[in-house]
């Protein structure tokens, strides 16, 4: 399950609980009061300052706050880092501690649009339930993904280019708050109009390169995206590998049929897919596809996807497989 919507009231409420009963564990909560599922800011920023306790929370106004914060809870000896907010808070956090996964566990309460690594994890469907998860103490180690294109930001769930990365530039924050689950929807049919196929090549694990002309490049930690959309639907958190998922340059009749397959994650069954499976992945395309990573935009440099197998230490429930 997954979280569809919360309460401010019940964010503050989890919050007290994480302080009371978390209190061995020195804990930092990074929340994002402007996420998707939140629907009045203000008043959750009030309620959560007068909360007291054992746990720290820090309020992100602007984009890249959440690093800031999670870097220096980090630095000052936290151990457990909670981001309370949407996939792109997350990603900040993990980008925030990532020097230091080795002795930093990581929350999530999952309060955005999408909440698509939520489901990855199986995380319950309220805000109580997903305290109780990190109550529990239980640890999943998962993979954590090291994206290098000039510079280094790391990744959880899944970075897309090409048309997705068109889509993702028209992906705004406001649009996000205001459609809400179909704002992926919203914005690819906006950027429609610009398909176009990119000249790509692509090197799995150092072996001779795959030649293709591609409208898209999907490279999958977790299986979902876009609000639930299962892009990847064989992928796996903890295994060490990627997925791949490549849109090649097809006549227009064909990538209607792709697009329909894949609102229903049936498409890795179409012949106008071509998947495969890495640890490290890097693509190269003429002209330059722009990438996104759990939805946030890194620009158009050749890419290098790499795993750091269960790397990452997170608050989730116990691995059902």
């Amino acid at each position: 399950m997954y979280l569809e919507s919360v309460r401010p009231l019940a964010v503050c409420t989890a919050t007290a609980k994480i302080q009371r009963r978390r209190h061995s564990v020195k804990t930092c909560i990074i929340c994002n009061p402007g996420a998707g599922s939140v629907d009045d800011p203000s008043s959750t920023f009030e309620l959560l300052r007068d909360e007291h306790g054992a746990a720290t929370v820090r309020l992100t106004r602007d984009s890249g706050q959440a690093t800031e914060f999670a870097h220096q809870a980090a630095e000052d000896g936290y151990e457990l880092v909670v981001a309370a907010g949407g996939d792109g808070t997350l990603n900040e956090v993990i980008n925030g501690i990532a020097a230091h996964v080795d002795r930093v566990r990581v929350g999530l309460i999952p309060l955005g649009t999408g909440n698509d690594f939520a489901r990855s994890l199986n995380l319950p469907g309220t805000v109580e339930e997903c305290i109780d998860v990190l109550r529990a103490g239980h640890v999943r180690r998962v993979d954590l993904v090291r994206v290098t294109n000039g510079g280094v930001r790391y990744m959880l769930n899944v970075s897309a280019g090409g048309f997705s990365g068109t889509v993702g530039e028209k992906l705004t924050p406001e649009i996000k708050k205001s459609w809400g689950p179909l704002a992926y929807v919203r914005c690819a049919a906006e950027a429609f109009p610009e398909l176009r196929a990119y000249r790509t090549s692509i090197v799995l694990d150092n072996t001779a390169p795959l030649e293709l002309n591609l409208y898209n490049a999907i490279v999958a930690n977790g299986q979902f995206v876009a609000g639930g959309t299962q892009i990847a639907p064989d992928a796996k958190i903890d295994d060490g590998q990627l997925d791949l998922v490549l849109v090649p340059e097809r006549p227009m009749s064909e990538m209607v049929m792709m697009a329909a397959q894949m609102l229903v994650g049936k498409h890795l069954t179409s012949d106008a897919i071509v998947f495969r499976r890495a640890a490290k992945i890097s693509i190269h395309s003429e002209p330059g596809m722009w990438f996104n990573v759990d939805g946030e935009l890194i620009g158009n440099e050749p890419v290098t996807f790499e795993v750091m197998p269960r790397a990452l230490q997170f608050m989730a429930p116990p691995n059902e497989e």
